[in-house]
């Protein structure tokens, strides 16, 4: 495996280079989507990669969306980089470990985000109104706290340096249809409640995460990233306390360090101890490691 911030494959189109992947076109029906060691926080991409997050980012993918495969239909092809198409034979040490191939499907316009602990935006909405997107709560709560129903709380998909913007269930009514958001909703908060079941028998709490989905021919299908350290707040279920900020197997460590800086969370990014880089990775193998019950490497 090599560390990889960008890649350059020639052989196929680049269609869209995010903050986090890149993916190509490898024909009409089916798309390679590769996770690189790419940070982002606050929607700003780091300077300094951490040393094979992708990886982690799509090994932990793989395992969730093979522990949901029978609550749910999701959009992978194949992930063994030795099946790929020969035309990325060449890349094969770029593209191990860290790359799938994929059915092209018709993305949502919406980020479907469950909340099962008031935390982040959540909180901070919650003490400024006593609501979460719209969602009325009982007075009193403390943070980080587990609330009593795990909340579907919709946000758009913002552009790559834009922030996503938490919206109503009427407004993701009005972009999905009612009969659609009736699905995603349902669906959301079955796999939150059935992933964050098996990730408490492993002492991981998972506070809240985005799901993606999209449409193929119609059929309603699990996409993208799936309960990663990057799109799910993780936490120890030692020593949780709530009343305070909990540590985490996730991003936010290295959010904390950014909030201690003083930087405005716009480019450029201001450059990255090597500690900080060497903490933040070693969360994210954690957090594989006991969710998947396998070494990393």
């Amino acid at each position: 495996m090599e560390i990889v911030t960008q890649t350059d494959i020639k052989e196929y189109p680049l269609l869209q280079r995010g903050k986090v992947r890149d993916i190509y076109e490898l024909s009409d029906d089916e798309l390679l989507i590769v996770t690189t060691d790419r940070m982002s926080a606050f929607d700003v991409i780091m300077a300094e990669p951490i040393p094979f997050k992708g990886v982690v980012l799509n090994q932990v993918t793989l395992f969730w969306m093979e522990h949901f495969r029978k609550m749910t239909p999701n959009h992978l092809v194949e992930s063994d980089v030795a099946k790929f198409p020969k035309g990325l034979a060449p890349y094969a040490s770029q593209l191990e470990g860290r790359s799938v191939i994929v059915k092209q499907a018709k993305p949502l316009p919406i980020e479907c985000i469950v909340r099962g602990h008031i935390t982040g935006s959540g909180w901070k909405d919650y003490l400024g109104t006593g609501l979460v997107c719209g969602h009325e709560l009982p007075k009193g709560l403390q943070e980080s706290e587990k609330l009593a129903t795990p909340l579907f709380t919709p946000s758009t998909k913002a552009e790559l340096g834009e922030h996503d913007e938490n919206i109503t269930l009427d407004t993701a009514k009005t972009m999905l249809g009612e009969n659609l958001l009736a699905q995603v909703e349902e669906l959301s908060l079955r796999l939150f409640t059935a992933g964050r079941e098996y990730a408490e028998q492993r002492g991981i709490i998972i506070a809240d995460t985005k799901f993606e989905f999209g449409l193929i021919g119609g059929e309603l299908v699990l996409i993208d990233e799936v309960l990663t350290p990057d799109s799910s707040r993780f936490w120890p279920m030692q020593g949780y306390t709530p009343g305070k900020s909990q540590p985490s197997f996730d991003k936010q460590y290295l959010r904390d360090y950014l909030s201690t800086l003083d930087w405005n969370k716009q480019p450029p990014p201001p450059a990255l101890p090597p500690e900080i880089v060497a903490q933040t990775g070693k969360r994210y193998v954690e957090a594989f490691e006991i969710l998947t019950k396998t070494q990393f490497g």
